[in-house]
């Protein structure tokens, strides 16, 4: 009798050890009484972030193909508007310098034309000079052109330098010779004008060839 009570309480001590057991795997669970993470990844529709480095597909390649599509069209309209500008430009060059080249080879043209006429009229003196007999015709013929050639000059900013009996300057004058003079007030002054000088508007275009007393 006592025995068999002694073998209802070891099995009893052995239950109570394999419950205990139990328990302590329980507590290794996902989840312990302390809130702590399981090592084991949670399963659901949760969504894990992508690894570093990984190749991207879907609507993400999409919108890369789009950017580079619109980067290619961007480029390709500048590149046309560079060599639109660049030909416009060397066009705008050569024509430039063609026009420089006609300014230059043409830039007596007007003046040339007027004084074409003055060549009508010395023409057509020497036609008659053989033939005509009266000498005060002939002269009055040759001072008309003279005073239209006068005209013309003045009409282009051309004008005589006055220089008889004026004081020598050098900015004007050109001294080819000097005579002794009797009279005080002709020393250092021009005597004599061997050569007209002129301006071209303010500008001394010739000098005068004179002759300085002294």
């Amino acid at each position: 009798m006592m025995r068999k009570k002694k073998h209802n309480q070891e099995e009893a001590k052995q239950k109570n050890l394999n419950e205990a057991t139990d328990n302590k795997e329980n507590t290794r669970k996902p989840h312990n009484n302390n809130g702590r993470k399981s090592d084991i990844p949670p399963s659901g529709d949760s969504t894990e972030s992508a690894p570093e480095g990984c190749i991207c597909t879907g609507d993400t390649a999409d919108n890369i193909a789009l950017e580079v599509r619109a980067v290619e069209e961007k480029l390709a309209e500048m590149q046309d508007k560079y060599i639109h500008l660049s030909a416009e430009f060397d066009n705008y060059r050569k024509r430039t310098l063609r026009e420089k080249m006609e300014l230059s080879k043409y830039a007596g043209e007007n003046l040339l034309l007027k004084i074409i006429p003055l060549m009508d009229d010395f023409e057509r003196a020497l036609k008659h000079v053989d033939t005509v007999t009266d000498g005060v015709a002939m002269k009055n013929g040759i001072d008309f052109i003279y005073s239209k050639f006068s005209e013309f000059l003045k009409q282009n900013g051309i004008k005589e330098i006055e220089s008889l009996n004026s004081n020598f300057n050098v900015d004007l004058h050109e001294a080819i010779a000097k005579v002794p003079v009797a009279e005080d007030d002709k020393k250092g002054k021009v005597v004599d004008v061997v050569l007209k000088g002129y301006y071209l508007q303010d500008k001394v275009l010739r000098f005068s060839k004179v002759v300085v007393g002294e």
